[in-house]
């Protein structure tokens, strides 16, 4: 899998509480392209917890509609919102465990409207929670407006174990 670079990495202003590096508040995923799956690692911490040592579960849902939205970022190079969002909790997350693994991938699309099915499991492989989005896509000129670039992969090939043993 590669990874895939930020189509607003160098825009002014850009804070995206799930993707955006240098929010101090967010969340700061980084995604991966493996076939036709996104894929993210993420590190829970305890400043995003709802009951003590439990992930919220608004981050939850912020995690997976996030991955969601790179697949349309990635897979049909544009962006779009939210129409519809259905999560379901399964397993809770502990703040303290050293990471969680996010997947998505399309399931159906139907003119500018992309269903997007989604998973999060916690580092024992257990599925904690799981999302079916979908995704109002723009065209191409209006995702330009709105600073879209290119979301395309970058580097050498890396294994889900070398992007877990970074993190630590």
């Amino acid at each position: 899998m590669r990874r895939l670079t930020n189509p607003w990495a160098d825009v002014e202003g850009y804070y995206c509480f799930g993707c955006a590096p240098n929010n101090s508040q967010g969340v700061k995923m980084e995604f991966y392209e493996d076939g036709d799956e996104i894929i993210s690692v993420w590190q829970p911490q305890s400043a995003f917890q709802g009951w003590l040592n439990t992930l919220h579960g608004g981050i939850h849902s912020v995690l997976l509609d996030e991955i969601c939205a790179w697949v349309v970022l990635r897979k049909l190079q544009t962006t779009g919102v939210t129409s519809r969002m259905e999560t379901r909790f399964k397993k809770p997350v502990s703040t303290q465990d050293k990471y969680v693994i996010l997947r998505a991938q399309i399931v159906s699309q139907r003119r500018n409207l992309v269903e997007i099915k989604a998973t999060l499991q916690n580092s024992q492989g257990d599925l904690c929670s799981e999302a079916t989005c979908q995704y109002f896509t723009f065209p191409k000129e209006k995702a330009a407006e709105m600073f879209f670039r290119e979301c395309l992969p970058v580097g050498q090939d890396v294994s889900i174990e070398e992007v877990i043993e970074k993190l630590s």
